[in-house]
């Protein structure tokens, strides 16, 4: 009895033994196959909360014929969002239809701002939401929200959807922030979504260069500001120490009262006054600048136009100027 089971052992073990080392020789003969996809996905720049949600500045009218006028909740709110169901005052006597898609905008006020030159831009519209037709009345039309952007509020306009399609990602060059003007239009950085003043990649802001610049969506801008402006912080006006001020040396070895802390002073004896900033700034040439950014345009109107931040160097400022590449 003893003998067969260590026979049974033994054969088993051999077996086992066998099994692995052919799994073992197998999978170091099998070749491997390495699958690459070629294909390279194509990219959008802007999501659809930049590309419908951003806003724009325009100086044309508005239509204003069609609103919110009620909800189903009314007696339980008066801002709404996504899921809820609004009513408008357009129904079958306008020829809406079941199916149907609108955008919701709320305009804001004038844009009166001191870093354009245009004049008058127009005025500021928001868009909130988008509203799907999910049911016809005679008069008025029970509309769900899709997306908001936004609250949702009684009187918020009822427009069109417009059509627009966001600029493709593409392979482009370093940032140059030694770049030279491109000689093309310039403009300036007048507004960003939600007032902010600092701002950063994939934020929304409007510049007043628009189609009567020549600019289209998918442009690019380079965000500049001249060379030593723009700076949150101010220099003070006494940018050194008086040239003869005393330190901490001795008073046997202290050579005399120069300070560690002023420029040189001027002529080729040192008999002249203090170097100041101001003054060696006089001695480069104009137009010197320092690239901060750069934009993509993803809507454009008569006189301005709603940009992307797509790339930064430092922080960009409202004011920042802009020119077409």
């Amino acid at each position: 009895m003893k003998f067969q089971k260590l026979f049974k052992i033994f054969f088993g073990s051999i077996i086992l033994a066998l099994v692995a080392f052919s799994s073992i020789a197998a999978a170091q003969n099998r070749n491997p196959t390495l699958i690459v996809n070629n294909r390279t996905r194509e990219q959008m720049l802007a999501g659809p909360n930049n590309l419908y949600c951003a806003g724009y500045v325009v100086d044309v009218p508005v239509n204003t014929s069609m609103k919110i006028v009620g909800a189903q909740n009314e007696q339980e709110q008066y801002i709404f969002s996504q899921g809820n169901d609004l009513y408008i005052n357009a129904g079958a006597n306008k020829g809406v239809q079941a199916g149907d898609m609108f955008s919701v905008i709320r305009p804001r006020g004038q844009v009166n701002t001191p870093w354009s030159k245009k004049g008058s831009l127009g005025f500021y519209v928001m868009e909130v939401g988008a509203l799907e037709v999910v049911r016809v009345k005679p008069e008025v039309s029970v509309v769900r929200v899709r997306t908001s952007c936004d609250n949702l509020m009684y009187g918020d306009l009822v427009q069109p959807t417009p059509q627009r399609t966001s600029p493709m990602f593409t392979e482009r060059p370093a940032l140059d922030v030694f770049a030279d003007a491109s000689g093309r239009a310039t403009g300036r950085i007048f507004l960003s979504r939600d007032s902010r003043e600092l701002l950063s990649s994939n934020q929304i802001v409007f510049v007043d260069l628009g189609a009567e610049d020549g600019l289209k969506s998918g442009d690019y801008l380079t965000v500049y500001r001249p060379l030593g402006t723009g700076g949150v912080l101010t220099n003070p006006k006494n940018e050194a120490a008086a040239a003869r001020n005393e330190g901490f040396e001795s008073d046997k070895f202290r050579g005399g009262k120069y300070s560690n802390q002023t420029a040189r002073k001027k002529g080729n004896e040192a008999k002249g006054k203090v170097e100041t900033t101001e003054a060696a700034r006089a001695d480069r040439p104009s137009g010197l600048r320092k690239v901060v950014g750069e934009l993509v345009v993803l809507s454009v109107q008569g006189k301005t136009a709603t940009a992307m931040i797509t790339r930064v160097a430092q922080e960009i400022h409202t004011g920042d100027w802009v020119e077409m590449q």
